[in-house]
């Protein structure tokens, strides 16, 4: 790969101007796997792009990978980003009152820094500190948060949102990181430009509403009926949300337009499938239905064959619903090595 061959000196230099700085080999390690050699490694990590750079922490994979530029000086700054502390200590109570309720604010108070409690805390905000901002206080600071203990609470977005507190243990990682996560990452999240390929690393189809920026009321529904229907699904699917505005294109690729919207379609990677009826949404057990027949096969069977047998209305003859599909409306996503995806449509646009 000629563009492996240009990044490995640079990736080479790079690691040594970071092994200067933080000579402790356990701070920082610099890897290559080659692909070809290893491909177990490769298929483990979906890595289907050469060269790729990812980032581990504590022997987890980031869902963010390196797309900065391919330069020593990035690499380094990166990795110096990478180390900085991503908990803000704050000096006095009054600044959680100031918060910007806008994002998504975890607060530990804590007795002392150096205690388990706070390691802990300080591995789960290294690997969701670009998804939340932490924050945290010691001692005297945060003593009238801690009346039973060492104490971490959610501050959702919103002025009026009720805050949300931690009840498990704070020695325990998997736990904290995994209510972290549920309050860091939403459920439903918004696709752009910016992370559409960040989101397809993710290797998982995705369920999306298009919808018109200013339609919140649609997002309000799909949200709930996603929280309702689907929270089984969720890391077999996931759950995204699109501006029809700025999606046009895709619109066009399963015969819609913003005028349409809201509307709701899987993206498979190798077909768009669309939810017959927007109007269904609130149909117990409907959406649900829809993201099944895609990990049955069901619409993939469809997409190709018509409708299966036993869908057809009684009276109603199955050649004629089995003949020919209307494979027209979706000639243009039929499986190619240039698959289609959201992300293309930057270039076209």
């Amino acid at each position: 790969c000629r563009f492996s061959q240009m990044l490995h000196p640079i990736f080479e230099e790079a690691s040594n101007v970071i092994k200067e700085e933080y000579p402790d080999k356990n701070q920082v390690v610099f890897a290559r796997v080659d692909c070809d050699q290893h491909s177990d490694i490769a298929q483990r990590y979906r890595i289907s792009k050469y060269p790729t750079l990812k980032l581990f922490r504590n022997g987890m994979m980031m869902k963010r990978e390196y797309r900065g530029q391919r330069s020593v000086t990035a690499i380094a700054d990166y990795i110096r980003q990478q180390k900085s502390n991503p908990i803000r200590e704050v000096q006095d109570l009054e600044e959680i009152n100031s918060l910007d309720r806008s994002r998504r604010n975890i607060v530990g108070y804590f007795e002392q820094k150096d205690s388990d409690n706070y390691r802990t805390f300080e591995r789960v905000a290294n690997i969701l500190h670009d998804d939340c901002v932490f924050l945290s206080a010691f001692g005297a600071i945060s003593k009238a948060e801690r009346f039973s203990g060492d104490n971490v609470i959610y501050k959702p977005p919103g002025e009026n949102a009720p805050d949300m507190v931690y009840l498990g243990s704070l020695t325990n990682f998997d736990l904290i990181y995994a209510w972290t996560q549920d309050k860091c990452v939403p459920l439903v999240r918004e696709i752009t430009f910016e992370n559409g390929e960040e989101l397809t690393e993710e290797g998982l189809p995705f369920l999306i509403l298009f919808h018109m920026k200013d339609d919140l009321e649609s997002l309000e529904k799909f949200q709930q009926e996603v929280a309702r229907q689907l929270i089984s699904e969720k890391g077999t699917i996931n759950f995204l949300h699109a501006d029809c505005d700025k999606f046009r294109h895709p619109l066009l690729h399963i015969q819609k337009t913003p005028a349409d919207c809201p509307v709701i379609a899987i993206d498979s990677f190798r077909h768009m499938y669309v939810f017959p009826d927007f109007g269904d949404l609130s149909v117990p057990g409907k959406l649900k239905q829809f993201v099944l027949d895609l990990h049955s096969g069901k619409l993939h069977r469809e997409f190709h064959h018509g409708p299966d047998p036993t869908d057809v209305a009684p009276g109603q003859p199955i050649q004629d619903l089995a003949s020919s599909p209307p494979e027209s409306s979706f000639q243009k996503l039929a499986p190619s090595e240039h698959r289609y995806t959201l992300l293309r449509e930057k270039d076209e646009l």
